[in-house]
Protein backbone atom coordinates (compact mmCIF):
# COMPACT_ATOMS: atom_id res chain seq x y z
CA UNK A 1 0.00 0.00 0.00
CA UNK A 2 1.45 3.44 -0.50
CA UNK A 3 1.85 6.06 1.53
CA UNK A 4 2.40 9.36 1.53
CA UNK A 5 4.56 12.23 3.63
CA UNK A 6 2.02 14.21 5.77
CA UNK A 7 4.14 17.67 4.24
CA UNK A 8 6.62 18.51 1.60
CA UNK A 9 9.70 16.14 1.15
CA UNK A 10 12.67 18.11 -0.57
CA UNK A 11 14.16 15.80 -3.11
CA UNK A 12 17.34 16.12 -5.03
CA UNK A 13 18.42 14.78 -8.30
CA UNK A 14 21.72 14.18 -9.44
CA UNK A 15 21.41 16.48 -12.21
CA UNK A 16 21.41 19.76 -11.11
CA UNK A 17 21.52 19.11 -7.80
CA UNK A 18 21.26 21.93 -5.40
CA UNK A 19 22.92 20.05 -2.06
CA UNK A 20 20.14 20.40 1.38
CA UNK A 21 21.42 21.61 4.79
CA UNK A 22 21.56 18.55 6.96
CA UNK A 23 23.37 16.67 9.65
CA UNK A 24 24.74 14.28 10.30
CA UNK A 25 26.00 13.24 12.91
CA UNK A 26 25.41 11.31 16.17
CA UNK A 27 27.48 8.48 18.48
CA UNK A 28 26.64 4.83 18.30
CA UNK A 29 23.83 3.45 20.29
CA UNK A 30 24.35 -0.22 20.86
CA UNK A 31 21.14 -0.89 21.12
CA UNK A 32 20.16 0.14 17.37
CA UNK A 33 20.29 -3.68 16.13
CA UNK A 34 22.49 -2.27 13.96
CA UNK A 35 24.95 -4.85 12.09
CA UNK A 36 27.91 -4.51 10.53
CA UNK A 37 27.89 -6.87 7.88
CA UNK A 38 26.08 -7.21 4.84
CA UNK A 39 22.42 -8.37 5.64
CA UNK A 40 19.33 -9.30 3.61
CA UNK A 41 17.93 -5.98 3.14
CA UNK A 42 21.70 -4.54 2.59
CA UNK A 43 22.59 -7.02 -0.11
CA UNK A 44 22.54 -6.52 -3.89
CA UNK A 45 20.37 -8.73 -5.26
CA UNK A 46 19.06 -8.36 -8.85
CA UNK A 47 15.30 -8.30 -9.74
CA UNK A 48 13.27 -11.22 -11.63
CA UNK A 49 14.67 -10.43 -14.73
CA UNK A 50 18.42 -10.77 -13.55
CA UNK A 51 18.73 -7.04 -13.96
CA UNK A 52 19.31 -4.12 -12.43
CA UNK A 53 16.72 -0.54 -13.39
CA UNK A 54 14.31 2.05 -12.64
CA UNK A 55 14.35 4.94 -10.05
CA UNK A 56 14.98 4.85 -6.61
CA UNK A 57 14.68 7.57 -3.50
CA UNK A 58 17.40 7.67 -1.27
CA UNK A 59 17.34 9.73 2.31
CA UNK A 60 20.56 10.45 3.50
CA UNK A 61 22.26 12.77 6.22
CA UNK A 62 23.61 15.44 4.77
CA UNK A 63 27.30 14.98 5.62
CA UNK A 64 26.71 12.39 2.84
CA UNK A 65 25.93 15.49 0.45
CA UNK A 66 29.42 15.23 -1.52
CA UNK A 67 30.30 11.21 -1.47
CA UNK A 68 26.35 10.19 -1.87
CA UNK A 69 26.43 12.38 -5.02
CA UNK A 70 29.36 10.61 -6.73
CA UNK A 71 28.62 6.79 -4.99
CA UNK A 72 24.89 7.28 -7.11
CA UNK A 73 26.55 8.49 -10.09
CA UNK A 74 28.79 5.50 -10.13
CA UNK A 75 26.49 3.52 -9.48
CA UNK A 76 23.69 4.33 -12.38
CA UNK A 77 27.17 4.07 -14.76
CA UNK A 78 27.34 0.73 -13.12
CA UNK A 79 23.53 -0.15 -13.64
CA UNK A 80 22.22 1.80 -16.77
CA UNK A 81 18.58 2.21 -16.79
CA UNK A 82 18.83 2.68 -13.17
CA UNK A 83 18.29 6.59 -11.67
CA UNK A 84 19.02 7.57 -8.02
CA UNK A 85 17.54 10.72 -6.49
CA UNK A 86 18.21 12.15 -3.69
CA UNK A 87 16.96 13.99 -0.40
CA UNK A 88 19.80 15.25 2.03
CA UNK A 89 18.68 16.75 5.45
CA UNK A 90 18.99 15.86 8.84
CA UNK A 91 18.93 12.87 10.06
CA UNK A 92 16.24 13.17 12.48
CA UNK A 93 14.16 15.06 10.05
CA UNK A 94 14.59 12.70 7.71
CA UNK A 95 13.88 9.47 9.90
CA UNK A 96 10.41 11.19 10.88
CA UNK A 97 9.56 11.30 7.55
CA UNK A 98 10.06 7.71 6.82
CA UNK A 99 7.98 6.93 9.95
CA UNK A 100 5.28 9.40 8.18
CA UNK A 101 5.09 7.39 4.82
CA UNK A 102 7.64 9.52 2.19
CA UNK A 103 7.62 7.53 -0.48
CA UNK A 104 11.30 6.39 -0.36
CA UNK A 105 13.90 3.37 -1.71
CA UNK A 106 16.74 3.98 0.77
CA UNK A 107 17.19 5.67 4.25
CA UNK A 108 20.98 6.73 5.48
CA UNK A 109 21.63 8.28 9.00
CA UNK A 110 24.47 9.99 10.40
CA UNK A 111 24.13 8.11 13.84
CA UNK A 112 22.42 4.24 14.76
CA UNK A 113 20.20 6.42 17.00
CA UNK A 114 18.52 7.95 14.10
CA UNK A 115 18.09 4.66 12.47
CA UNK A 116 16.65 2.98 15.30
CA UNK A 117 13.80 5.30 15.16
CA UNK A 118 12.79 4.26 11.69
CA UNK A 119 13.61 0.20 12.86
CA UNK A 120 11.34 0.40 16.03
CA UNK A 121 8.88 1.74 13.77
CA UNK A 122 8.36 -1.52 11.50
CA UNK A 123 9.54 0.64 8.24
CA UNK A 124 13.37 -1.38 7.79
CA UNK A 125 15.12 -3.82 9.43
CA UNK A 126 18.80 -5.08 9.30
CA UNK A 127 20.19 -2.13 8.76
CA UNK A 128 24.36 -2.52 7.72
CA UNK A 129 27.15 0.44 9.00
CA UNK A 130 29.17 1.64 6.14
CA UNK A 131 31.46 4.42 7.84
CA UNK A 132 32.19 6.76 10.89
CA UNK A 133 33.16 10.00 11.08
CA UNK A 134 34.45 12.50 13.99
CA UNK A 135 33.97 16.02 14.93
CA UNK A 136 36.17 19.13 14.36
CA UNK A 137 36.00 22.69 14.79
CA UNK A 138 35.68 24.90 11.56
CA UNK A 139 36.83 28.15 11.62
CA UNK A 140 36.76 30.62 9.04
CA UNK A 141 40.48 30.97 6.63
CA UNK A 142 43.21 32.54 8.66
CA UNK A 143 41.58 31.56 11.86
CA UNK A 144 41.04 35.33 13.07
CA UNK A 145 39.11 34.93 16.32
CA UNK A 146 42.14 32.54 17.23
CA UNK A 147 40.09 29.53 18.38
CA UNK A 148 42.23 26.44 19.54
CA UNK A 149 40.11 24.24 21.29
CA UNK A 150 36.75 23.29 22.71
CA UNK A 151 37.68 25.95 25.61
CA UNK A 152 36.37 28.75 23.09
CA UNK A 153 32.82 27.83 22.30
CA UNK A 154 32.76 29.05 26.29
CA UNK A 155 33.82 32.08 25.71
CA UNK A 156 30.89 34.70 25.30
CA UNK A 157 32.85 37.36 23.43
CA UNK A 158 33.90 34.63 20.54
CA UNK A 159 30.50 34.02 17.66
CA UNK A 160 30.39 30.37 17.92
CA UNK A 161 27.70 27.78 16.64
CA UNK A 162 26.92 24.50 17.71
CA UNK A 163 23.68 21.58 15.90
CA UNK A 164 20.82 21.49 17.56
CA UNK A 165 20.68 19.15 20.56
CA UNK A 166 18.33 16.70 18.73
CA UNK A 167 20.13 15.98 15.15
CA UNK A 168 23.05 13.56 15.64
CA UNK A 169 25.81 15.90 15.28
CA UNK A 170 24.53 18.41 18.18
CA UNK A 171 24.44 15.17 20.37
CA UNK A 172 28.04 14.08 19.80
CA UNK A 173 28.91 17.36 20.41
CA UNK A 174 27.31 17.43 23.34
CA UNK A 175 29.14 14.16 24.69
CA UNK A 176 32.57 16.28 23.60
CA UNK A 177 31.65 18.84 25.55
CA UNK A 178 30.83 16.58 28.48
CA UNK A 179 33.78 14.74 28.55
CA UNK A 180 36.05 18.31 28.05
CA UNK A 181 33.86 19.29 31.23
CA UNK A 182 33.17 22.93 29.05
CA UNK A 183 29.22 24.68 29.06
CA UNK A 184 29.27 26.14 25.47
CA UNK A 185 27.81 29.34 24.87
CA UNK A 186 26.69 29.63 21.07
CA UNK A 187 25.04 32.14 19.55
CA UNK A 188 22.86 29.61 17.50
CA UNK A 189 21.96 26.40 17.25
CA UNK A 190 21.83 25.64 13.78
CA UNK A 191 19.20 22.68 12.03
CA UNK A 192 22.15 20.70 10.83
CA UNK A 193 25.74 20.35 10.44
CA UNK A 194 25.67 21.72 6.64
CA UNK A 195 23.77 25.25 8.13
CA UNK A 196 26.12 25.50 11.13
CA UNK A 197 29.20 25.48 8.16
CA UNK A 198 27.67 27.94 6.49
CA UNK A 199 27.96 30.02 9.11
CA UNK A 200 31.43 30.10 9.22
CA UNK A 201 31.55 30.05 4.72
CA UNK A 202 29.80 33.26 5.25
CA UNK A 203 31.66 34.80 8.32
CA UNK A 204 28.55 34.95 10.71
CA UNK A 205 30.25 32.56 12.92
CA UNK A 206 33.84 32.21 14.47
CA UNK A 207 33.76 28.84 14.91
CA UNK A 208 31.63 25.48 14.48
CA UNK A 209 31.44 21.98 15.61
CA UNK A 210 31.00 19.95 12.64
CA UNK A 211 32.43 16.76 10.96
CA UNK A 212 35.53 16.36 9.83
CA UNK A 213 34.54 15.22 6.14
CA UNK A 214 32.69 18.22 5.86
CA UNK A 215 35.56 20.63 6.95
CA UNK A 216 37.78 18.47 4.32
CA UNK A 217 34.74 18.90 1.70
CA UNK A 218 34.54 22.87 1.96
CA UNK A 219 37.90 23.16 0.82
CA UNK A 220 39.45 26.48 1.26
CA UNK A 221 36.36 28.14 2.49
CA UNK A 222 37.10 26.92 5.93
CA UNK A 223 39.91 25.66 7.93
CA UNK A 224 39.63 23.19 10.56
CA UNK A 225 40.79 22.63 13.84
CA UNK A 226 41.06 19.31 16.17
CA UNK A 227 41.16 18.68 19.26
CA UNK A 228 41.75 15.35 21.40
CA UNK A 229 38.03 14.56 22.81
CA UNK A 230 36.94 14.10 19.36
CA UNK A 231 38.17 10.63 18.96
CA UNK A 232 36.16 9.52 22.26
CA UNK A 233 32.83 9.93 20.24
CA UNK A 234 33.05 8.17 16.91
CA UNK A 235 29.45 8.99 14.70
CA UNK A 236 28.91 5.16 12.79
CA UNK A 237 26.86 5.25 9.94
CA UNK A 238 24.14 3.06 9.11
CA UNK A 239 22.48 2.44 5.75
CA UNK A 240 19.15 0.23 5.04
CA UNK A 241 16.55 -0.58 2.05
CA UNK A 242 12.96 0.23 3.59
CA UNK A 243 10.28 -2.08 3.54
CA UNK A 244 7.78 0.50 1.93
CA UNK A 245 10.33 0.49 -1.38
CA UNK A 246 8.74 0.64 -4.71
CA UNK A 247 11.67 -0.86 -6.36
CA UNK A 248 13.04 -3.60 -3.48
CA UNK A 249 15.52 -4.84 -5.81
CA UNK A 250 17.52 -1.76 -6.98
CA UNK A 251 16.85 -0.12 -3.37
CA UNK A 252 18.85 -3.27 -2.40
CA UNK A 253 21.48 -2.77 -5.00
CA UNK A 254 22.40 0.65 -4.06
CA UNK A 255 22.97 -0.42 0.03
CA UNK A 256 25.46 -2.98 -1.55
CA UNK A 257 27.28 -0.90 -4.08
CA UNK A 258 27.45 1.38 -0.80
CA UNK A 259 29.53 -1.24 0.64
CA UNK A 260 31.11 -1.95 -1.60
CA UNK A 261 32.70 -0.01 -4.25
CA UNK A 262 31.32 3.11 -2.92
CA UNK A 263 33.80 2.64 0.38
CA UNK A 264 36.29 3.75 -1.71
CA UNK A 265 34.37 7.10 -2.06
CA UNK A 266 33.60 7.52 1.35
CA UNK A 267 37.39 7.08 2.68
CA UNK A 268 38.72 9.58 0.09
CA UNK A 269 36.57 11.87 1.44
CA UNK A 270 37.60 11.50 5.17
CA UNK A 271 35.16 8.83 6.46
CA UNK A 272 36.87 5.93 8.47
CA UNK A 273 36.39 2.37 8.10
CA UNK A 274 33.07 0.88 9.83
Amino acid sequence: MKRWIRGPIAVIGLAGMVALAGCSGGTSDSGSGTTSGPTASGAASPSASGKISGDITVLAAASLTETFTTIGKNFEKAHPGTKVTFSFGSSATLATQVNQGAPADVFASADQKTMKLVTDAGNASGPTLFATNTLEIAVPPGNPAKVTGLKDFADSSKKTVLCAKQVPCGSAAQQVFTLAGITPKPVSYETDVKAALTKVEQNEADAALVYRTDVSSAGDKVQGVTFPEAQKVVNQYPIVALKESRNSATAAAFVGYVTGPGEQVLQQAGFGAP
